[in-house]
């Protein structure tokens, strides 16, 4: 399993994932209109032209899902129950079509379930950083774990 187990997760653990991913234009057009986004900052080259940016800005909850997929191989794979809740999620920095992301994940909390003997919860740091090494997202992840079968 390429995942990692809850007993295998503690507090400081930090994961540098890899690969990274190019974000491309049919990314960004093809997840705005698949989640029914009309913003044209997301859509249209010409509008984006006359704002703040001066070009088409990716959809942050892109950016977000993108972040947490790349974490995925590393982290979760095969282990987690599901997904609690996302917390905390920031987006200090824009992300334009061409901006290469690499994730990190940082495990900040971990806890015992008290009802469930089989699982733990797991609480990740997912940061997502630009080719600048600017953070772009930021967010708090909480997963429930399996803990490891018996032998």
């Amino acid at each position: 399993m390429a995942g990692k187990y809850f007993e295998e997760l503690e507090v400081g653990m930090v994961f540098d994932h890899q690969p990274s991913r190019t974000v491309t234009e049919t990314d960004n057009l093809l997840f705005t209109t698949l989640t029914l986004n009309p913003q044209p900052l997301h859509l249209d080259a010409e509008f984006a032209k006359d704002t703040q940016h001066g070009k088409i800005l990716v959809n942050s909850i892109f950016t977000l899902g993108l972040v947490v997929g790349l974490s995925v191989g590393d982290t979760t794979l095969g282990t987690t129950i599901g997904n609690l809740g996302f917390d905390e999620t920031t987006f200090p920095n824009p992300v334009f079509i061409g901006d290469t992301i690499t994730a990190q994940s940082e495990v900040v909390d971990r806890r015992e379930s008290k009802s469930k003997g089989d699982r733990g919860v797991i609480t990740f740091e997912h940061r997502g950083i630009n080719q600048r090494g600017e953070v772009v997202v930021r967010c708090r992840r909480g997963a429930m774990m399996m803990r490891k079968p018996d032998a």
